[in-house]
């Protein structure tokens, strides 16, 4: 995920460090020391703003990376992620290509393949956004 945020550097400038960083972190949640809500996204994000006291864009990548409102839905956590944790632009949210990556992680009827099913729309809309910038930069 990193080597991809770092290919969007011509378009999001001084931005691409940000995404760097969370791109590295996004799924620090998933650490057993830092479970609180079972959503990692949330769990991560929140370690980041409260005890890494990190910067607050990437609390908020790591807090909706991937479509994170789908599983907190799931979870009836939905509420509390868009109160704790503002959505970022869509151009700097993941690609495309994790959805494989997540669904034979997971397989077919875990709460999270289930969640990314019901955001591969979202997800989809970022990466379309995402390459229609990188082409009318080029």
């Amino acid at each position: 995920m990193a080597a991809r945020a770092v290919s969007l550097a011509p378009i999001l400038g001084a931005e691409a460090d940000l995404l760097t960083a969370a791109a590295w972190l996004h799924d620090i949640g998933y650490s057993p020391a830092l479970v609180d809500t079972g959503s990692h996204a949330l769990d991560g994000a929140r370690y980041l703003r409260d005890v890494q006291r990190a910067d607050d864009t990437i609390a908020r990548l790591v807090a909706h990376h991937t479509c994170a409102e789908y599983e907190a839905a799931e979870r009836g956590l939905l509420d509390v992620l868009n109160t704790e944790f503002d959505k970022e632009r869509p151009e700097l949210v993941e690609a495309e290509a994790r959805l494989l990556e997540i669904h034979s992680r997971y397989g077919p009827e875990h709460l999270v393949s289930r969640s990314i099913t019901k955001a591969t729309p979202c997800i989809t809309a970022a990466v379309h956004a995402v390459q229609a910038a990188l082409d009318a930069g080029s």
